[in-house]
């Protein structure tokens, strides 16, 4: 069985698209994509930003909600080293769940990053810090208001927008704790860790046959027939 820096040494080089290739070989369902959630910190898509490792997750309720657990301490000061922060906020909630400090303690932490299924706020603060954040988007008010953290290290369901579903796809999936987040500038995929040792197989033999094809497409070859000699 691998361990958390051979499989962080094995995903990071690799995009969001080669890892999303080999999920849907594997019917993971949209190859473990998380739609509408973006990169905005340490700069806005930025091409260089990369993020691997296990989803440290925490689940944002609705402030109505009184039967839900609450957590006995800050959510931000339980972070694992080289855990990233996944973070599911109510849904259509429209204030933010994740400001400036929470970073700021992230970093000295030494999270790999945070993604959020929901709004973030204060990012400036995140870019000075040059610590990576995804999110859906950026607001101003905080949650206090309309929602609180209640669990961590619990399984978060994303639910899929209205009109990205595939063919008789989910409408949701489920983030487990320890399942592998990667996030570029492409967006975010997760890889549940039961498919990690198969993805990790297959990423060299798909994007060596890719590179192959790039080379002879440069030099006048058709894409079918690129295809059908490295893709098989």
């Amino acid at each position: 069985m691998l361990d958390h820096k051979a499989i962080v040494h094995g995903l990071s080089p690799y995009s969001t698209c080669d890892i999303s290739d080999a999920l849907l070989k594997l019917n993971q369902p949209y190859g473990g994509f998380l739609p509408g959630i973006q990169l905005f910190s340490p700069t806005y898509l930025d091409a260089e930003t990369r993020i691997v490792g296990p989803a440290y997750t925490v689940k944002f309720v609705p402030k109505s909600d009184t039967t839900s657990p609450k957590l006995e301490t800050h959510y931000i000061d339980t972070i694992p080293a080289s855990s990233i922060i996944f973070i599911s906020s109510p849904p259509n909630a429209f204030n933010a769940v994740y400001g400036g400090l929470m970073s700021t303690r992230a970093v000295y932490s030494r999270a790999a990053g945070t993604v959020i299924d929901g709004c973030l706020r204060d990012l400036p603060a995140h870019q000075a810090l040059k610590y990576p954040v995804f999110a859906r988007s950026v607001v101003t008010p905080a949650y206090y208001e309309v929602a609180r953290p209640s669990a961590v290290n619990e399984p978060l369901v994303f639910t899929y927008p209205p009109g990205v579903k595939g063919v008789n796809g989910p409408t949701a999936t489920c983030i487990d704790a320890g399942d592998w987040i990667v996030g570029d500038a492409n967006g975010v995929v997760y890889i549940p860790k039961g498919m990690v040792q198969k993805v990790l197989e297959m990423l060299p033999i798909q994007v060596e046959a890719d590179e192959k094809m790039d080379v002879e497409l440069a030099k006048g070859m058709s894409f079918e027939e690129a295809r059908k000699k490295f893709r098989g």
